[in-house]
């Protein structure tokens, strides 16, 4: 399995993270791989194969969240012809597959008690059989699994078997997340970038604007590093500019036309009967929305604009500068917040006072 994605990082607890996967590598036990989605889980997973002495044998990979849990132990252990309804021919299991090299689970917490049972065994004495099978078979794999749950606690509430994880922990390798790595964003974010601009058939890559690094480090990353190159990648492909990238849309779902959903939208509404019995009073404009509305093509923009202004400018002063703060109350993200008081010349005066939530 030949992969282009690289393993890129220089903060303190990533490098942590690598060197232990690297110091297990060469020892012919399982690991555990643990972090949250988007970690690299199984770039490390990759990084333990090539390391070791089976580098040269096959690298097997099975999501076990990605088959319905009848037909994960058929495919774990392989079956017999008539085996069940359907198996018309004999297949090969993806222990048998990797004979000699790795077999890497990933999403190892979705598997059921039962082929967490079977998968037991075939760790533990090195034998699997076919389902509709008798003769079990010796196999040569070595295991690496991966998962985004504490198992420890999984095993506290009976979900998942005590021996099982005891057996396959010998090593526990976890990944920090990307907002423990903050030094990595800019170096990830500028890899992305790159190898984006490349693929467009861009002469150059000119680089992130400070707006843009800015938004890029702001940002918490619940999605890690996957997260970061598909905002990286689509502000690259939307910048028309020959200058430095600097627009980030980090929530690519933010719209002021995205629908509604119909449950909220019936929670909302007022009953009929009590709707007619008390009808709420007409709301009553603001001085600025009624002249912007009386004005004529002409004067529109330039009224909306001052009334937009005024408003960041009053709602910053009553949250007392603290940026987050404000977002919050005007319905904005962080970084529509950024662009709106930049493009209205306010960034300073949201920075003059102490507070401001940006740090």
């Amino acid at each position: 399995m030949e992969r282009a994605t690289q393993v890129i990082g220089q903060s303190g607890a990533f490098m942590d993270a690598l060197e232990r996967a690297s110091r297990a590598a060469s020892l012919d036990r399982p690991v555990l791989v643990i972090g949250e989605r988007g970690t690299g889980k199984e770039l490390v997973a990759e990084r333990l194969h090539r390391l070791s002495q089976r580098w040269d044998q096959p690298l097997v990979v099975m999501n076990c969240a990605a088959l319905p849990e009848t037909l994960i132990e058929a495919e774990l252990f392989g079956h017999e012809a008539g085996a069940f309804t359907g198996a018309t021919k004999a297949r090969v299991g993806r222990f048998e597959e990797a004979h000699g090299g790795t077999l890497f689970l990933d999403e190892l917490g979705t598997l059921s008690m039962g082929a967490q049972e079977r998968l037991l065994r075939a760790v533990e004495y090195g034998e699997v059989t076919r389902i509709g099978s008798s003769r079990p078979m010796r196999v040569d794999v070595r295991i690496v699994a991966a998962t985004n749950e504490h198992l420890p606690d999984r095993v506290d509430g009976g979900s998942f078997r005590a021996d099982l994880l005891d057996r396959l922990s010998f090593e526990v390798v976890t990944l920090p997340p990307l907002r423990a790595r903050r030094s990595d964003i800019i170096v990830l974010a500028d890899h992305f970038g790159r190898r984006m601009a490349a693929e467009l058939g861009w002469q150059t890559w000119p680089g992130f604007g400070p707006a843009a690094t800015e938004a890029l480090n702001a940002h918490r990353w619940p999605g890690n590093v996957r997260e970061l190159r598909n905002v990286v990648e689509r502000a690259v492909y939307r910048w028309d500019d020959d200058g430095p990238v600097d627009l980030i849309e980090v929530d690519p779902f933010q719209s002021p036309y995205r629908p509604q959903a119909m449950a909220s939208a019936r929670g909302n509404a007022a009953p009929p009967a009590l709707a007619a019995e008390a009808p709420a009073p007409a709301a009553q404009p603001d001085d600025d929305v009624v002249a912007a509305c009386e004005a004529g093509p002409s004067d529109f923009k330039s009224r909306v604009a001052r009334f937009e202004r005024e408003l960041l400018a009053r709602t910053l002063a009553e949250h007392r500068f603290n940026q987050r703060a404000c977002a919050e109350a005007l319905g904005l993200t962080y970084d529509q917040l950024r662009h709106a008081l930049r493009r209205h010349d306010l960034i300073r005066a949201g920075e003059a006072k102490p507070g401001d939530g940006t740090s």
